[in-house]
């Protein structure tokens, strides 16, 4: 497990053994169960996490009850839901297990403090969030001006395992397509 993060993190900044040995003590490991929740709408938000292994997925439901999928985390991703985590606020998001999952956790002060005793972990944290930005930016402007059928296909070219890890009706919902129209992309 420590392996993976510190890997993860010296694809951004080099840390000594010392250094990682203190970042390390920040995390809390966490197992969850295929279906579980990780956050809910509603409950404070207190964490960020890293996933290990495993597979989920962050949602919005609509007041219709529609639910429209934000984004997926698999290996070596990050997810929360930000806007409650940077506000210290209450969840608009849920986030479940698509699969059972493995994670690092990391409390909002033990982040912000982490930040300040080193600060190469604080331009860590900006890179990714920065790159999370980006993909986010280039997710948006797919959904605006890209047909259903070139979004299925960048998401197949950029995420290639996904398919066989995600149930298609959740891929279509991410996609904002029906599952019908997901199988025609699929079978041609």
């Amino acid at each position: 497990m420590s392996i993976v993060l510190r890997q993860h993190i010296e694809e951004i900044v080099a840390v000594t053994d010392s250094e990682f040995e203190y970042i390390q003590s920040l995390f809390t490991h966490k197992k969850l169960k295929k279906h579980q929740y990780l956050v809910q709408e509603g409950t404070l938000v207190t964490h960020e996490y890293f996933v290990l292994n495993g597979l989920l997925k962050a949602s919005y439901t609509n007041e219709a009850g529609k639910e429209h999928i934000i984004q997926f985390a698999m290996e070596n991703w990050w997810v929360t839901d930000y806007q409650a985590y940077i506000t210290q606020r209450q969840a608009t998001l849920n986030i479940d297990c698509i699969e059972a999952s493995e994670l690092l956790s990391i409390s909002f002060e033990n982040k912000k403090l982490l930040c300040a005793e080193l600060h190469k972990m604080e331009y860590f944290f900006r890179m990714k969030a920065s790159l999370g930005y980006v993909a986010m930016q280039q997710r948006i402007l797919s959904l605006l001006n890209n047909d259903a059928r070139l979004r299925y296909e960048q998401l197949m070219q950029q995420y290639p395992t996904l398919l066989q890890r995600v149930p298609k009706l959740l891929i279509a919902s991410y996609l904002g397509v029906s599952r019908e129209t997901l199988s025609r992309f699929s079978a041609s």
